[in-house]
């Protein structure tokens, strides 16, 4: 099974990562979730779906690829290689305790995205050699999705900026109050921002999709 399409580092400007419990709070379905985000101009989508059962997910993930490719949108799916192998995803986000990033790269093969998630400067050089695509940093503010996560900061993700050969896209607690002022850091492979909570617990996930992106494409245009 071949990848869906080519990896651009610029597909991670705007990062919509899915979460359960928000859906069904606000009465979506996955599909429903990635459809908005897309209408609404996110650049690339990551399925992350802690608490459904393996079988519902695997049935949604195989929609939303439907949904993402003929958006020509990429679609990860966080932490199961199992269900990406099967819907044929476009790839994989893993963490640092899930499976490592080189024995995912000899599972999914050359072409498909691997994006891992990194806090040091150790963890983005050592992602690099493993064979990751991107990797994702934070998080950078704080975050009520991952509550015993250490917040990084600015320095924080100026470091391992300044660390990783890969293309980066921040996350954690990030929304339109303070998205642009993490492009505004101006690091050349800070490539975009991952947002969670800023899109998915609101009533309207296009619009504030779409609410995100304006911010993010006029941070970039006075670049």
């Amino acid at each position: 099974m071949g990848s869906l399409q080519k990896f651009n580092p610029d597909d991670l400007f705007l990062y919509a990562v899915t979460d359960s419990v928000m859906n069904k709070k606000w009465g979506r379905s996955i599909k429903d979730a990635v459809k908005a985000a897309i209408e609404g101009g996110a650049t690339i989508v990551q399925l992350r779906e802690k608490d459904a059962n393996t079988r519902e997910f695997l049935e949604a993930a195989k929609a939303c690829v439907e949904i993402c490719k003929s958006s020509g949108v990429p679609l990860l799916i966080n932490d199961r290689i199992d269900v990406a192998l099967v819907c044929n995803a476009n790839g994989v986000h893993v963490g640092q305790s899930d499976m490592p990033v080189w024995e995912v790269r000899e599972l999914l093969g050359p072409g498909k995205i691997i994006g891992v998630s990194c806090k040091t400067p150790a963890q983005a050089e050592q992602a690099w050699k493993d064979g990751a695509n991107y990797i994702g940093c934070g998080g950078v503010f704080p975050t009520s999705t991952k509550e015993n996560n250490p917040t990084l900061g600015f320095e924080g993700l100026r470091a391992v900026c300044l660390a990783s050969k890969l293309p980066v896209v921040a996350i954690g607690g990030i929304n339109a109050g303070n998205a642009g002022s993490v492009m505004e850091l101006g690091f050349p492979n800070l490539k975009g921002v991952a947002v969670v909570s800023a899109l998915f617990d609101r009533e309207c996930v296009a619009t504030e999709t779409r609410n995100l992106r304006s911010i993010l494409k006029n941070v970039c245009s006075r670049s």
